[in-house]
């Protein structure tokens, strides 16, 4: 029993310790004259639903949950917005390349519809980020549209 006792108290305190280590939460500034639903005039539902569903990684507008705030899973939940925003930044639409948008919009086609995004742990805490198959499908319709308008 005294072991366990040392066991319990020095995680304890290699978790207080850990909370100390600083995350950057700070979001940049967003021009909206570079922001996707103001350059691409986005439908309300969809800017919803992009907001509801893909904001939250995939943009400089990211609100985060109050266990965002415990270590280690502000590590984690950093981690995922930095790899979010590498691969589709929605607040600096305007400062991609044709052929990168191209690119992105049509990753984003294909991961919304096999359901790969938003991601399942992202939708556990998220429940309006659970899009039905209607949501889905208006997503990609409105993202194929911008794609056969070739003006991304």
């Amino acid at each position: 029993m005294q072991k366990f006792k040392k066991i319990a108290f020095w995680c304890l305190v290699g978790f207080a310790i850990i909370q100390f280590i600083p995350v950057d939460k700070v979001n940049k500034p967003v021009d909206q004259s570079k922001n996707f639903v103001n350059v691409k005039k986005t439908p309300p539902k969809v800017v919803g639903l992009l907001k509801n569903a893909c904001y939250d990684c995939h943009s400089d507008e990211t609100v985060y949950p109050k266990y965002a705030y415990i270590a280690p899973f502000s590590w984690s939940i950093k981690s995922h917005v930095n790899d979010g925003r590498k691969y589709l930044n929605f607040s600096v639409w305007e400062t991609y390349n044709n052929d990168l948008k191209h690119k992105m919009l049509t990753r984003a086609i294909e991961m919304v519809d096999n359901k790969m995004m938003p991601m399942p742990a992202y939708i556990i805490y998220h429940e309006e980020a659970n899009l039905s198959t209607n949501e889905r499908r208006l997503l990609n319709v409105y993202f194929q549209e911008v794609l056969d308008s070739k003006k991304y």
